[in-house]
């Protein structure tokens, strides 16, 4: 029976073969079920175009595949009699590794060719035991593990291993120097995506930024759900401040409050006073944030909530951004690290009430503008694997 008190949380990151467009590596994740996540990771002969489609249908089809309660040896019979064969190797070849997760807790793990998936437990790196099994002459390296809370998954293809051959190392890392890394970079409340992207940044810097291999990092991870609650703007009708704010402060979990009137509306509720951060601006581009006994988190609201978006379109791109807001202090960082990082489920209270100071043209900024930007930022936490749900007043 799945543990609702916990979830299964993915993230990962991928650089291109320099000089290329289109990934050779290519992760499929499915929920064939709500108590069973699985992910596929795989690596197409040489990179470029040929590589991506490799990658992709290996990874699509395998997942398809693992979610239909397909055995292991009639998946791989099925890929190596439907890839296109490439035609100066004569070989049809993609790597793989599958993860599948069920009821946060039972894991099977298959892979092949790539490098050798691993687990942190316990803040230390841990080897899992593989056995081999020949699959139409290919060696598939399968474990059974029973995981626990907090333990993580490391998935990666080869280019993380030769990172740096030929830049700055004479032949590439090799994995006990990988896992002393992430033994280093370990932190029970960093995410799978901040993990993945700590590693994938190490191995671009290793390659002097010119990747000479496709290179793909996955975390898997089982976590305890962590509810974050955000108020942005009051409801249509006075009248009802008092249920909106009696329903947004009766959720557990994080209370986030965005927008100067909204803030002086709870503040009014929980009579207590708004108090300036008077440390001033901390980015030049996000107005302050505020204190209100009770609350969180106080900040602007639609500049900084477009701030907030940004940083969620670059994170589910190649979250370039990631140490500009994971570190720092100003309004759209705090959210961004509520939102991205702590967040397993995210509650949003959007009051429609109309703002007077966001009406004039010189603003660029309407009622509608906040609705599709809200929706926006939803969509987008939506496809980091957030749970999110949205109540209009």
């Amino acid at each position: 029976m799945i543990n609702s008190r916990y979830v299964t949380e993915i993230g990962y990151l991928s650089f291109n073969h320099v000089g290329e467009e289109l990934c050779g590596d290519h992760i499929e994740i499915t929920s064939p079920d709500e108590s069973t996540k699985i992910l596929v990771l795989a690596d197409g002969l040489g990179s470029g175009v040929k590589a991506n489609i490799l990658s992709t249908l290996t990874s699509k089809m395998l997942s398809s595949m693992i979610a239909g309660d397909i055995s292991i040896q009639e998946c791989i019979k099925c890929i190596a009699n439907t890839l296109p064969v490439c035609k100066v190797r004569k070989v049809a070849y993609s790597t793989f590794s599958i993860i599948k997760i069920k009821d946060n807790r039972y894991v099977d793990i298959y892979n092949f060719d790539n490098p050798e998936p691993f687990v942190i437990h316990n803040g230390k790196v841990m080897d899992l035991i593989y056995e081999t099994t020949i699959i139409d002459n290919k060696n598939i390296h399968h474990t059974k593990y029973e995981a626990s809370p907090y333990d993580t998954f490391f998935l990666m293809s080869d280019g993380v291993k030769y990172a740096g051959v030929g830049e700055t190392l004479n032949f590439g890392w090799d994995m006990p120097q990988i896992k002393d890394f992430l033994g280093l970079i370990y932190r029970q409340e960093a995410s799978s995506k901040a993990l993945a992207t700590e590693l994938a940044n190490r191995c671009n810097e290793l390659y002097n930024f010119r990747p000479g291999d496709d290179t793909t990092v996955a975390v898997v991870r089982i976590r305890e759900r962590k509810q974050v609650n955000v108020l942005i703007g009051p409801p249509t009708n006075k009248e009802d401040d008092e249920m909106m704010l009696s329903l947004f402060f009766a959720k557990e979990g994080t209370h986030i409050v965005s927008g100067g009137t909204t803030g002086t509306i709870v503040a009014r509720y929980l009579k207590k006073d708004v108090v300036l951060d008077s440390s001033g601006y901390l980015d030049k581009d996000v107005p302050p944030i505020a204190f209100i006994e009770g609350v969180d988190l106080v900040t602007e609201g639609i500049i900084t909530i477009t701030k907030v978006l940004e940083y969620a379109n670059n994170y589910l791109d190649k979250n370039s951004e990631y140490m500009n807001w994971y570190y720092a202090q100003d309004g759209a960082s705090l959210i961004a690290q509520q939102l991205f990082e702590n967040a397993t489920d995210i509650n949003f209270f959007v009051g429609c009430a109309m703002n007077n100071a966001h009406q004039g043209e010189e603003t660029g900024i309407n009622f509608t503008t906040k609705m599709h930007l809200i929706d926006d930022l939803a969509d987008k936490l939506k496809m980091m694997g957030k749970n999110v749900r949205i109540s209009y007043f």
